[in-house]
């Protein structure tokens, strides 16, 4: 645990899954409705640091969160992405996995995905 880190203090009303290794919250700037976090417990900073056994946790909770957001919100789709490192964008130093709904229409054109976090090099498609 790591006391200043934001994701070592959540209460528990912020939690919306558990299990033995890892939560999942709604994030707190969402990008869509039903924008989910999935996170071990542990303060670990990196995907590649986990253990298999949390690494399975949060597998397991991204495919209850999933089942839960078709319910709930009925997406037609998801992007499912990590930011690891500050290089890759990762702003809050605990691993955190984001599970985004998408809907129909919320980009005029959505081809290409998480690509276009850079995008001269996104359209790849004629």
């Amino acid at each position: 645990m790591n006391n200043a880190c934001p994701f070592c203090r959540l209460p528990e009303s912020r939690i919306v899954l558990a299990n033995e290794l890892a939560v999942a919250i709604r994030d707190a700037y969402p990008i869509s409705s039903g924008h989910t976090l999935i996170l071990p417990k542990r303060h670990v900073g990196s995907f590649f640091d986990i253990s298999a056994d949390e690494r399975a946790a949060m597998l397991a909770l991204l495919d209850a969160a999933r089942d839960g957001l078709e319910r709930e919100c009925r997406p037609d789709g998801f992007n499912i992405g990590i930011n690891d490192g500050p290089a890759a964008g990762q702003t809050v130093p605990h691993l955190h996995l984001h599970l985004i709904p998408r809907y129909a229409g919320d980009r005029d054109d959505p081809r290409g995905g998480i690509r276009w976090i850079f995008p001269e090099k996104a359209k790849y498609w004629p």
